[in-house]
């Protein structure tokens, strides 16, 4: 019996295996690569599937796709593990997919977890993947840019695998719930989903684990407390909480409340918030409340989101956290925010004049002749860099739309903005 093989029904077994989809119709997730009409959907269907390799976090469908390739195609189907095996492993089967061969049947190797091959180990695939004798589907939740070697990396298909939506996870669950014979509510099931954070085997095995909790058919709140051994915090990721605790988180940054911002963070964070979500909030608050009063905001706030992405959960909170905090104590200024909305507003009310003739570019002699260009000053060939020529169209002449405020950096280009004006003036 091989790893794909489908053994009767055990209730002993993980929920996740025994709910373990056979076939791409009840496949749940990846539709950007296994959609309908999609290259791989269709190279599995047609069996003629290449050597690929599946990219993707933990419990997103890597080992199911592999078993649904195991069951559609006419090959020799080869589970391997990079955690059990070894040079010796591999060259013996190799040397029998060689042998598949001869005899007129491919052999398609699943390696799990590529990326603990060192060098030489996934060395030895590459000949008898350069000669034929195997179709190599790797599955890692590792970079294939760093983890697998170039030369066989090159003669595989890389597909990226995303985490599951909490919509799918929670479509999982109700079929566990199915199997299991048991209930609970939408915001349980939710909770589950939020919490697993795109993982199907952790959201299954937490319900696994509630489900045998429970004494009767439904499964109340306090047992996935238990289970979960912290508390379930109220939080829908669509709906109006989660709209709140963002609201509270950027409004403690902009009241320069740190303890508060640090707090309504935490709360994001322990409900399984989507960390690049609050990335994407914090470097809003850099751009909208902090300014240029702190122009360093934006780039703390960017090289968190980079931070957070590369380290993952739980470390990277850490890097949302110090961010948050910097962005709560640094200098407040949304003068930059409050010109662009002046500037729009100018522009929907006003009419869209031409732009002046001086501001045009020439670059023919027709244009140049009909006084594109003429009149232009290049500021480098005047004084501090300052002309006194009018850059807006002339019935905003004259128009201040940016007004700095005093505070942080942008007392100081509130200094140099002075100077320019006042220049320009005389």
């Amino acid at each position: 019996m091989s790893l794909f093989d489908s053994p009767p029904p055990d209730s002993t077994r993980p929920l996740a295996e025994r709910l373990r989809p056979q076939s791409l119709d009840d496949y749940i997730g990846q539709e950007h690569i296994l959609g309908p009409g999609k290259p791989l959907r269709r190279a599995i269907e047609n069996d003629q599937l290449g050597s690929i390799i599946l990219w993707g976090p933990p419990g997103v469908g890597k080992t199911t796709l592999a078993s649904i390739i195991a069951r559609t195609t006419k090959a020799e189907f080869v589970p391997f593990s990079a955690v059990m095996s070894g040079i010796k492993e591999i060259r013996e089967v190799m040397a029998r997919a060689e042998q598949t061969r001869r005899h007129g049947r491919r052999t398609v190797l699943f390696v799990d977890e590529i990326h603990r091959f060192n060098k030489a180990q996934q060395d030895a695939f590459l000949p008898y993947v350069e000669k034929g004798d195997v179709t190599l589907i790797g599955a890692t939740t590792e970079n294939p840019s760093f983890e697998v070697v170039g030369a066989l990396l090159s003669r595989s298909r890389v597909f990226t695998l995303q985490a599951l939506a909490t919509e799918q996870l929670i479509t999982l669950l109700r079929r566990g719930l199915q199997l299991l014979e048991k209930q609970a509510t939408d915001e349980l099931l939710e909770q589950i989903a939020v919490f697993a954070n795109g993982d199907a085997r952790t959201a299954y095995n937490i319900l696994d684990l509630a489900a045998t909790a429970s004494d009767g058919r439904e499964i109340p709140t306090a047992i996935l407390e238990e289970v979960l051994s912290r508390k379930v915090l109220l939080y829908d990721k669509g709906g109006e909480e989660h709209y709140n605790l963002v609201s509270a988180l950027h409004k403690s940054v902009r009241a320069s409340d740190a303890d508060a911002a640090l707090y309504w963070l935490a709360r994001m964070l322990e409900s399984g918030e989507d960390r690049m979500y609050i990335a994407r909030r914090l470097v809003r608050m850099a751009v909208e409340d902090i300014g240029l009063a702190d122009p360093r905001a934006v780039e703390q706030a960017i090289a968190c989101q980079q931070t957070a992405h590369f380290l993952g959960v739980p470390e990277g909170d850490q890097a949302l956290a110090q961010v948050t905090l910097y962005l709560a104590l640094a200098a407040k200024s949304d003068a930059a925010y409050r010109a662009l909305n002046t500037v729009r507003a100018e522009i929907r009310q006003g009419v869209a004049e031409p732009v002046p003739m001086h501001l045009r570019n020439a670059p023919t002699k027709l244009m140049k002749g009909m006084g594109y260009g003429a009149g232009y000053k290049h500021a480098h060939q005047f004084a501090d860099a300052v002309t006194g020529m009018e850059c807006l169209p002339p019935s905003l002449a004259g128009r201040e739309f940016y007004q700095p405020t005093d505070r942080g950096v942008e007392k100081k280009i509130a200094e140099r903005l002075r100077e320019i004006r006042e220049s320009k003036r005389q």
